[in-house]
């Protein structure tokens, strides 16, 4: 099982440890003097708005760039600010911490306003201090300030894949000798990337690309200077609408990726998607159109094992074999296949040769499609716990040609319309050629029913908890089967998030104990 923090270890740099060096380094809010930071915030204020995972980045960059900083949370605990140095030390006279309270006058006397991607637009006044002409910046935004021209950014986003994209692409690179930082909504902010550029003066620079996830969260905020020199689309399918209120505010969100894009760099969105290329044309941006699923671009045979590549901003051509993937179903076929378009998209001198070479290599993040064990009675246990909506299960399901399989859904559905629709008919046919499925979970009777209505050919059993879900599929599965984890829905009912569900998962395949029941 490869851990989501070696993933992050590509290329000469290992991300965890350079994020502990920079947070010491960082520590008393300014980088050592030989070191040669550029301190263009020098006198200036920068409120940041949020403490999580980006927040606390944010704060540092800016300390970074000589900006005296405000960091303001609705929280009054925030037990990780404790446990670093930079938060819990009271020496630093250039950062003010502000928890549990807020005053406008640190918002709006900003030179800079960044935003973490947890917080709504309708807090803090900042939709209305955006349609006013504040200076607000996303975390993503405020960190590709500070990234040197030449490097090379790689921004993937989607409904679903993009993480799996994402890393693949890292993974290519860095196969390929070139040094890479993989960050953004993956795990790792961007800031973190702005901070090494520091640290390393820009006379050794410590990555030539960085490849980034972005979630619509992070583009919810117009880009200022955010420029990819490739970026994807993957898919858009409903999701988050409680936030953004309409796929069409979603896409937009998405699409913003493209706003800043110039004809020598490459923007990729689905073939064939009307809906969706009429947001890109939306965004006002002017790179260069290739394709999933067509040529320019990425095109596939039928079976997904081979893909023609052509890069329309350097007419440059490959032809990958894709069978020699270890990686599990035809979906990851084609995340590979849009990964490599994208490495070589970004124009870093790959060969076609080095990134066959790689395929065999890449291996899959945890919670995503990731074979997890094979049981005594040669059943393959599969951890789809990242699956948490109806298209990223039908995506897997698709994939598993000639794999007979239990399928376990169940959890929090996102609800789709008024009527209450949750939109699990969409699986019925690609369920019939499998064994059965178990339904558990808070929405377990509501899926097991719209399966049903919708015409499910094979067995449904509806239960409680993922616990009994797993027993059951047991009882089910033949040798040979495997019981696959897609649930199409939010884990909240019973879990933290889905990686503790996806633990479980794993935990129960293998028979060991777990403190969840």
């Amino acid at each position: 099982m490869v851990s989501c923090v070696s993933m992050l270890s590509f290329g000469t740099i290992h991300i965890k440890a350079r994020i502990s060096q920079l947070s010491v380094s960082s520590r008393a809010g300014f980088l050592e003097p030989e070191e040669e930071a550029e301190k263009d915030l020098k006198g200036q204020s920068v409120t940041v708005l949020g403490l999580g995972v980006s927040g606390r980045a944010a704060v540092k960059l800016a300390l970074a760039r000589g900006a005296n900083v405000v960091a303001i949370d609705q929280n009054k605990h925030i037990p990780e600010l404790q446990e670093d140095p930079l938060f819990s030390s009271s020496n630093n006279e250039r950062l003010r911490l502000e928890l549990g309270v807020f005053d406008k006058d640190h918002v709006r006397k900003a030179d800079k306003i960044i935003v973490s991607p947890g917080i709504f637009l309708e807090r803090y006044e900042l939709r209305e201090l955006i349609q006013m002409g504040y200076p607000v910046f996303s975390e993503l935004d405020f960190a590709s300030e500070n990234l040197p021209r030449a490097t090379k950014i790689i921004a993937v986003t989607g409904t679903n894949g993009k993480s799996t994209v994402t890393s693949f692409t890292a993974q290519m690179l860095s196969h390929a000798g070139i040094p890479c930082f993989m960050g953004g909504n993956i795990g790792v902010p961007l800031s973190y990337a702005g901070l090494a550029f520091m640290e390393s003066g820009r006379r050794d620079p410590p990555f030539q690309a960085v490849v980034v996830e972005v979630s619509s969260y992070q583009m919810e905020i117009n880009p200022r200077t955010f420029k990819p020199s490739v970026a994807v689309v993957l898919n858009l399918t409903p999701d988050h609408l409680e936030r953004h209120k309409t796929l069409e505010n979603y896409g937009l969100c998405k699409c913003r990726l493209f706003s800043h894009m110039s004809p020598s760099q490459l923007a990729v969105i689905p073939a064939g998607d009307s809906f969706l290329q009429g947001l890109v044309i939306q965004s006002g941006g002017e790179g260069t159109i290739g394709w999933l699923g067509s040529l320019p671009g990425v095109q596939f045979n039928g079976a997904g094992s081979a893909a023609q590549i052509f890069v329309p901003t350097t007419s440059f051509e490959a032809h990958l074999d894709l069978t020699t993937l270890k990686t599990t179903g035809v979906h990851n076929a084609q995340n590979a296949g849009t990964a490599a378009l994208l490495a070589f998209g970004a124009d870093l001198g790959l060969d076609e040769s080095v990134v066959q070479a790689g395929l065999p290599k890449l291996k899959s993040l945890p919670h995503r499609m990731q074979v997890v064990w094979r049981d005594d009675k040669n059943v393959l246990w599969i951890n789809d716990s990242k699956a948490t909506n109806v298209h990223a299960t039908y995506t897997g399901l698709k994939g598993l040609t000639n794999q007979k399989s239990v399928v376990l859904l169940g959890g929090l559905a996102k609800v789709l319309d008024e009527n209450g629709n949750i939109g699990f008919g969409k699986l019925v046919d690609v369920l019939c050629s499998h064994r059965a499925v178990v339904s558990f979970g808070a929405f377990g009777g509501k899926i097991k029913k719209d399966l049903e209505t919708n015409g499910l050919a094979i067995p449904c059993f509806q239960t409680t908890s993922l616990v009994e879900a797993v027993e059951v599929a047991k009882t089910i599965a033949q040798p040979g089967d495997a019981i696959l984890l897609s649930p199409a829905c939010a884990s909240f009912d019973g879990f933290s998030n889905f990686e503790q569900r996806g633990q479980f998962f794993v935990a129960l395949a293998r028979g060991e104990d777990s403190s969840l029941k």
